[in-house]
């Protein structure tokens, strides 16, 4: 699709599972050399070895976006295995539901600290490499919720997605003169393994919500992202991508 890509060292975290390894999977398939990164490594190793079957180049690594040293440590080992690292997906992030009332500090932060902290550690982790390579790519998954809608139970997940953005506006301000671009991708209700469990009522339920009357492939924000991690989108920093079927829309 792009190749410009092709060779790239693209860094996803989270990538394990869900939107996470959709992108991986996406990448792989467009030449790129792909390190998921997951603090789960036993799951990073299995999705690894599942999207090296399809012919792409992946490799699985540890990493807790919750530490700046851990990030620092696999930022290192990532550059050390392929020479290079050319994006960076910061993907990984959670979605607990806490009603408003009954949240606690502990809730609060450890969503918190993971999407938005998580993010920024990433991002820093990576500059002294993405300011080596040819062009530098950011790509953060941030959600619907909270920059655009909200939705209950979820007000810190709603934060920290927020938070994201205002992160991004002004870290593509100050990457912009090493040519590095950061951008974000807004993805409204995808199928991931979370949802499958929830049966097929409340799937279709979700789905007629949209005016596109389906639910969202992990892949369909894998090629929003590869889009603004390629050497065409290299004139684009500091945006969003809204990948939603038409979900917000609707007046209501």
């Amino acid at each position: 699709m792009f190749s410009s890509l092709r060779s790239k060292t693209v860094i996803i975290t989270g990538g394990s599972k869900g939107i996470g390894k959709g992108i991986a999977r996406v990448f792989a398939k467009n030449g790129a050399n792909v390190a998921v990164v997951a603090r789960n490594l036993d799951a990073a190793k299995t999705c690894a070895a599942k999207i090296k079957n399809e012919n792409g180049n992946v490799v699985a690594f540890f990493g807790d976006v919750q530490d700046r040293e851990s990030m620092k440590a696999v930022a290192y080992e990532i550059n050390k295995k392929f020479g290079s690292i050319d994006v960076l997906c910061a993907n990984a992030g959670i979605f607990p539901s806490a009603p408003l009332e009954q949240m606690t500090n502990e809730d609060w932060d450890t969503v918190m600290n993971t999407n938005a902290k998580g993010t920024f550690h990433a991002v820093q982790a990576c500059i002294p490499y993405l300011k080596q390579a040819e062009y530098g790519r950011v790509v953060i998954t941030s959600s619907i919720t909270g920059p655009v809608t909200g939705y209950p139970g979820w007000s810190h997940y709603a934060a920290s997605k927020a938070a994201q953005l205002g992160f991004m506006r002004t870290a593509a301000l100050e990457l912009a003169g090493d040519q590095i671009t950061v951008n974000a991708v807004l993805p409204g209700n995808v199928l991931t393994e979370g949802l499958e469990g929830l049966g097929n009522d409340y799937l279709e339920e979700m789905a007629a919500k949209i005016p596109m009357k389906k639910l969202g492939s992990v892949e369909d924000i894998g090629f929003a992202a590869l889009f603004l991690a390629s050497k065409e989108a290299g004139f684009i920093t500091g945006q969003t991508i809204i990948v939603d079927g038409g979900q917000i829309l609707p007046e209501n």
